[in-house]
């Protein structure tokens, strides 16, 4: 069995949302490179990588915040966060298959704290490249670099109307893995856009949702609508997360020709 020293956070990281949702992150990233290391490819190496991530965050919840609520991809969704003034959101591992497949990059742990309401905490680890982006030190989007925009979309499955709307508004698309990869590439300005309409869950986009707003970005549902957590239905099929300058295109876009995946 292997033994994983996750280390002590320091009285002011566990003192601090911001802090603990960066730090709970980055060692669950640092547990999933180490479980990379171990030798196993394929579905063993997916398996075991949810596992370890999703059992570390579980223990380091249950000793920094054993009064919160948790709701994660692979844990047992409990109802009684429904009643709970602050839940955290993670998924242990977005990004499973490119995770699987070393040496890519385009994987990541989220971490998101939802109180009275709102998304009031984030972080997004990015291990491989070493960055964690968060709602404690909130990243400053550079000034678009690109002389078009760029989508980003699914390497393997991007969706026909994303493909009609980047012809729409002139732009590329820019195939890459996780959806939280995807939205954080909005903020290192590798993307000026991530809209999605395929499906998924309040797990796969709180922390990146948490993070791009306090950076300034633009986010909502395909319709325009607020993105909402903590729900008893956690299906959260799409979302938008773009430069504000592009969401009156987008939504405008999608209003008059659909969305269909």
């Amino acid at each position: 069995m292997v033994t994983f020293d996750a280390g002590t956070p320091s009285p002011d990281v566990v003192s601090d949302d911001h802090r603990l949702a960066t730090w709970l992150a980055e060692t669950a990233g640092r547990r999933l490179l180490e479980v990379r290391e171990e030798g196993l490819t394929g579905k063993e190496l997916k398996d075991a990588g949810d596992q370890a991530a999703h059992t570390l965050l579980m223990e380091l919840l249950a000793t920094y915040r054993p009064d919160d609520s948790v709701l994660s991809e692979e844990g047992k969704d409990d109802k009684a966060r429904l009643l709970a003034e602050r839940v955290w959101i993670v998924d242990p591992l977005d990004g499973t298959r490119e995770f699987s497949e070393p040496p890519r990059d385009d994987w990541a742990v989220h971490v998101a704290l939802w109180q009275s309401g709102e998304l009031v905490a984030g972080a997004v680890a990015q291990p491989v490249l070493g960055e964690t982006f968060n709602t404690g030190n909130p990243p400053v989007v550079p000034a678009g670099t690109a002389p078009r925009p760029r989508i980003a979309v699914s390497r393997s499955r991007p969706p026909a109307f994303v493909e009609a709307l980047a012809a729409e508004i002139g732009a590329e698309l820019v195939p890459m893995g996780s959806a939280g990869v995807k939205m954080m590439s909005v903020v290192r300005d590798v993307a000026d856009a991530y809209v999605h309409a395929g499906g998924q869950y309040e797990w796969d986009s709180a922390a990146p949702v948490a993070v791009a707003r306090t950076a300034g970005l633009f986010t909502s549902r395909i319709d325009g609508s607020e993105l909402v957590y903590n729900q008893d239905d956690v299906y959260l099929p799409d979302l938008i997360v773009c430069r504000p300058e592009l969401s009156e295109r987008i939504l405008a876009f999608i209003e008059q020709n659909g969305a269909e995946v």
